[in-house]
């Protein structure tokens, strides 16, 4: 029997075990999503507040020809560590898939973990992304009605 026939003959706990982890990571993903954000949050208009005041600072400073302060590290929150945790559950689950189907293990299993892994870490992915697309939206009619304020500074 040469390799290109071998039958799935071996038990199949690193298949299940990274469908097991990925299912886990998929529901915690969805979790994180819809029931947080679980850290303390400012409200949306404090933010947009103080992101108004800063673009003026920054315009005055750069008009003046003053030097921009130094960037400053956020601190990491329990959000943070939640979404790390997840896509780190998610990795685990595909490495653990992968080992099974290089084990020629069953591949249903396997292939599963590989799917659902890779998609909770693309569903954290693509909720990023559509959020950051929502705030640069924010920011631009933010931008946008500063040009009156400014007198065309800000391209308007």
């Amino acid at each position: 029997m040469t390799d290109l026939h071998a039958t799935d003959t071996a038990n199949p706990v690193f298949g299940w075990t990274g469908f097991s982890l990925a299912s886990i990571a998929l529901f915690a993903a969805l979790f994180v999503f819809w029931a947080g954000p679980f850290a303390p949050q400012q409200s949306t208009g404090v933010s947009l507040g103080e992101l108004a005041a800063e673009i003026g600072k920054s315009t005055l400073r750069a008009a003046a020809g003053i030097e921009q302060p130094e960037p400053v590290a956020q601190a990491r929150d329990l959000d943070d560590f939640l979404r790390i945790g997840v896509a780190m559950l998610g990795g685990l689950a595909i490495v653990l898939s992968v080992v099974g189907i290089l084990r020629h293990e069953k591949r249903r299993p396997a292939i599963a973990g590989v799917v659902i892994g890779v998609g909770a870490i693309l569903f954290q992915f693509f909720a990023f992304a559509f959020f950051a697309f929502l705030g640069v939206l924010v920011i631009m009619a933010l931008l946008n009605s500063f040009s009156d304020v400014f007198s065309g500074l800000f391209g308007g």
